[in-house]
């Protein structure tokens, strides 16, 4: 399984912990250093059952001097978000584990990192 993760997230750390304590096998991706391009966003949104609107952090300030708020979610409008969380790796909600049976999660709590070691 892979881990996406900025270092400087307090739930990513908890993250890492926690697969550390449950002695699992998983690799790091610092997604803000090794930037997932528009196709590997497809591809997790396809995995996480998500829309880009749903993974995005609409509270950072990318996002407000893009006016995400205000963007349609709709799926004429889907290209136009995932472009945006490829050049604002910012955007992108953390952490995000891919599971080895070919889903995700967004892994924010101890329950859904749990699930994903499950998997």
């Amino acid at each position: 399984m892979e881990i996406w993760i900025n270092p400087a997230c307090s739930k990513c750390r908890s993250a890492l912990t926690l697969l550390d304590a449950e002695g699992a096998d998983y690799t790091v991706r610092r997604y803000l250093e090794d930037v997932p391009s528009e196709e590997e966003i497809r591809g997790v949104l396809a995995r996480l059952g998500l829309e880009p609107w749903d993974i995005t952090r609409t509270q950072e300030a990318a996002a407000k001097e893009l006016g995400l708020t205000d963007w349609p979610r709709d799926e004429a409008s889907r290209d136009r978000w995932i472009r945006a969380l490829a050049e604002h790796p910012k955007l992108i909600q953390r952490p995000i584990i891919t599971a080895d049976d070919g889903t995700a999660v967004v892994a924010r709590t101890e329950d859904a990192v749990r699930d994903a070691m499950s998997r």
